[in-house]
Order: structure tokens, then C-alpha cells, then sequence
């Protein structure tokens, strides 16, 4: 009996140290709703005033928290000392998503967007605020990109999610629309001009046509007559497409070679000096920037940036005429201008989700001097944030101690692959009340309550066995 009694204390006692240790963790969570203020448009490290308006397009996202409501979608003014000047909100134009944002030489913007199953194109006056012109692509379910070419008359468009339900194939493709004839005039598609396979890159096909998202073609840029730099960005690659003879002139990186590119976002064309072709892109699965020269038939990695200590996600990277560069740094919510060696010069907090930043009087795609050009060649770290949100600065999040933690073990490769996963993940699902690591301890907390619940049952197995078999009899 006193073996019994024993055995049943310790059980409790078992119970109560659970319990505790679930409560704990669960606390800090409780604390970040009853005390929390949301990071709203907010300025950061302003070391020297920027040259000109800012022009931040934030995709918005839908997550937990603040009623489950879906962020919304904005394209925002952002003055030289960091004030908001304007904010253009889409859910007041039916917009859902928010994508490429380009300055037009007549002060106005093209937006790009995607609003109930259908891709929009529009030009936008922000002194008036109002839409000077619309088009809408029916069908065309996802745009990340869409230029103005040939003095305004063209609209080339990056049309991604393209499954053809009837042909069972795959279309997504870049095309030219004549905005007088209202007519598609010009298309390439990649199933067409490409040796990638349906293993290749995401969903070649998919129960629902929308869902598959093979190529993930997130730009594409006119960089010269009759040339277009495209990013499909499942295939870790951009390349050039000649218009007339639709050959791909130029190609960097390649499929699942994670050491040049990882899922790339929004790559930026120039030349140097002497006319080598350079690439300045949003490394993004990597957290990192990269340039590349192309020297020869090879291409020469000549500057990185950042790594997952200093970015989450970036998905923009724009040199400008002054040598530094605009870098969009999305899952940590903000937008830096940066010098050669990683130094912020100019930083700005935007949530949720920033994806594309411009200086309104440099218009689309500045095109400044390229790192080799400045005598900047190596690989830097991102210094002088303000540090507003956790991953910036020098406060670190769960991903980035996690990383730090395992570095130089045995286990550093998965530690860093789960970390990376977990940062781009998390913010998704996170409550926007609740920190990163509060949000750790609540995901503990749940695998502890689980492993509660499952011990429970193993302990008392006989005890539901018998009252399951008496129940039965």
C-alpha cells in the first residue's frame, strides 16, 4: 500500500511540475497581449536624410491576431528624415495583394496587384490621389511584375501560376500587352523554351489551376532593346530573353544550386565601367544580397550582404547613383539604404510584408555604379540599425540564436535549415501581438501539453482498458 501511495504522490507531483513548466511558458505570451502596441509605419536609423520621396509597396498578409483580419495592402510615401507623407491603401480599390511599384517620369506610379482571381495594372496619382488608368487580366491569377515599354504603349507582364486545365500543361510565361489594340501581341512561355521538367522548381500541376506555381516568375524587367531580364524564382535563376528570336541570351544561377541564388526576388541589371554585365539581386531563401560580374563566360560573385543574423527574407535590392543600395528586408518588416561595407545610412519599419522600394525621382530600376566600380568587392555584414523589431539590431530572434547556438557543431547544417524554415514560417502564422520568442514558448508549451496528454494515457493504459471493457460488457 505505502508503495502504492508513493507511486500515486509522485504522479502528482510529476503533474504539478508539468503544469508549472506549461504556465511558464504560456506567461510571456499573456503579458505581450495585455501590453501590446503595434509597429506601425515607423522611421529607423536616419543617419542623413535620403535623396528624395521613398516609395514603399507593402503586400499585406493575413495571420492570427488583430480580429484575423487580413493586413492590408499599401503603397507608401516615405519623406527624406522618414515621415509618412502618403499611404495608398488597395482594399479600398478591391486590391488584395500588392507587388511592383515603378515611378513614372510624369510623378505618378505604376502599381502591379492581384484583386479576386484576376491580376490589375494601374497608373496612380498620389498628389490627387486618384487612378488615372486601370487594366485588368482576367484569369491572369497572379502578377508580381508589370512594366511600362516603348513610351508607355506596351505593358510587360510576369504571369506566373498559369496551369492550363484543358491542355494539362503548364503556361506561365511573360507576355506584351498592347494597351490600344487591347490585345496580347507578344508571349513567351518557359515550358516551351526551357529543358525544366515537371520535378523542377514548384507545382508544375495542381487540383486547382491557381495553386500551381511551377516557375514563381516574380519579375522581369526590358534592360535593352528587345532584351528582358526575367527572375523565375522557383528555378534559383535569371536570365535574359531576347524578344525576336526568343533564345535566352544570358543565364545566372541554376536549379537547386543554392550557393549562387535560393529562390530569388526582383534582380537588378547594370554594367560596369567597362561594360561587364552585373546582377545585383534579393538572394532570399539565403537572407543574404548578392552581385555577380560576368567575366568572361563565367559569372563572379563580387559582394554579399547580410546573412540570417542581419535579414529575413529580402526581396528587393536596388543600386542607386550614389553607390549605395535600397534593400527590402520583408519578414523583419522594413526597408534599408545601405553603403558598400553594410553600414544603414537610412532605414524605415513597414508591416507587413514589404516587397518593392523606389526614390521616386530616380524612377524604375536606378541602375548606379556597380560594387567592382567602387572598389567595394567582399562580403559585409549589416551594421548601425536601430533594431525596432527583433531581428534587427542587436536583439536576436529564436532562428538567429539558433543558428548561433550550433554553429561550428556536429549538428550545424539541420540546426540551420530548421532555423531557416522556422523564420520564414513563423511570421506568417505568429499573432501579431505576440514576439518571436514568446511565440517559442507557446509551440514548447503545446508539444509539452501533448506529450502530457499522451503520457497520461500510457500511465493509465490498464485503468481505460478495464473501464473501456467494463463499459463494452
Amino acid at each position: 500500500m505505502a508503495t502504492e501511495k508513493t507511486r500515486f504522490s509522485r504522479a502528482w507531483l510529476v503533474r504539478g511540475m508539468v503544469l508549472v513548466l506549461i504556465v511558464s511558458l504560456l506567461a510571456p505570451s499573456a503579458v505581450s497581449a495585455l501590453t501590446y502596441e503595434p509597429t506601425n509605419l515607423q522611421k529607423g536609423t536616419i543617419d542623413k536624410p535620403a535623396n528624395g520621396t521613398t516609395v514603399i509597396s507593402i503586400q499585406g498578409f493575413k495571420f492570427a491576431g488583430q480580429s484575423s483580419g487580413k493586413k492590408p495592402a499599401r503603397i507608401v510615401g516615405v519623406s527624406p528624415r522618414g515621415d509618412v507623407e502618403w499611404v495608398h491603401n488597395g482594399s479600398n480599390n478591391g486590391v488584395t495583394w500588392f507587388y511592383d511599384v515603378d515611378p513614372l517620369d510624369n510623378g505618378n506610379l505604376l502599381i502591379s496587384g492581384t484583386a479576386q482571381g484576376a491580376s490589375t495594372v494601374y497608373e496612380w496619382d498620389p498628389q490627387e490621389d486618384e487612378i488615372v488608368w486601370s487594366e485588368r487580366f482576367e484569369g491572369v491569377h497572379d502578377t508580381h511584375d508589370a512594366d511600362l515599354i516603348n513610351d508607355g504603349e506596351e505593358i510587360l507582364v510576369a504571369n506566373m501560376r498559369n496551369y492550363n486545365t484543358t491542355s494539362e500543361e503548364n503556361e506561365d510565361r511573360i507576355f506584351v500587352y498592347d494597351r490600344e489594340d487591347e490585345e496580347i501581341t507578344w508571349e513567351w512561355h518557359f515550358d516551351d523554351h526551357t529543358n525544366w521538367t515537371e520535378d523542377q522548381g514548384g507545382p508544375y500541376a495542381a487540383e486547382e489551376a491557381p495553386n500551381s506555381d511551377w516557375t514563381h516568375v516574380n519579375d522581369v524587367d526590358k534592360i535593352d532593346d528587345g532584351q528582358f531580364l526575367v527572375s523565375p524564382r522557383n528555378m534559383d535563376q535569371v536570365m535574359v530573353i531576347n524578344r525576336s528570336t526568343k533564345e535566352i541570351d544570358m543565364r545566372l544561377g541554376e536549379d537547386d544550386n543554392y550557393d549562387i541564388m535560393h529562390e530569388q526576388h526582383n534582380p537588378d541589371y547594370h554594367e560596369s565601367e567597362n561594360g561587364t554585365p552585373t546582377i545585383t539581386v534579393a538572394d532570399s531563401e539565403n537572407d543574404r544580397v548578392v552581385e555577380y560580374a560576368k567575366r568572361g563566360d563565367d559569372w563572379q560573385r563580387t559582394w554579399e550582404l547580410g546573412s540570417n543574423q542581419d535579414f529575413n527574407w529580402p526581396r528587393d535590392a536596388d543600386r542607386l547613383p550614389n553607390g549605395n543600395t535600397l534593400v527590402v528586408d520583408s519578414n523583419n518588416q522594413r526597408v534599408i539604404e545601405v553603403n558598400p561595407e553594410g553600414e544603414v545610412v537610412w532605414e524605415f519599419y513597414a508591416p507587413w510584408a514589404p516587397y518593392d522600394v523606389e526614390r521616386m525621382h530616380l524612377g524604375d530600376e536606378p541602375g548606379g555604379p556597380t560594387i567592382a566600380d567602387q572598389d567595394a568587392e567582399g562580403s559585409y555584414d549589416v551594421s548601425g540599425s536601430a533594431g525596432i523589431t527583433p531581428g534587427t539590431g542587436e536583439r536576436l530572434t529564436f532562428s538567429q540564436w539558433l543558428s548561433g547556438a550550433f554553429a561550428g557543431t556536429a549538428v550545424e547544417a539541420p540546426a540551420d535549415a530548421f532555423a531557416n524554415r522556422w523564420s520564414k514560417i513563423a511570421p506568417w502564422v505568429r499573432p501579431v501581438w505576440m514576439g518571436p520568442w514568446d511565440f517559442v514558448g507557446v509551440v514548447v508549451a503545446a508539444l509539452v501539453l501533448v506529450s502530457w496528454i499522451l503520457g497520461e494515457l500510457v500511465y493509465n493504459r490498464k485503468r481505460i482498458r478495464n473501464g473501456v471493457g467494463r463499459r463494452l460488457a
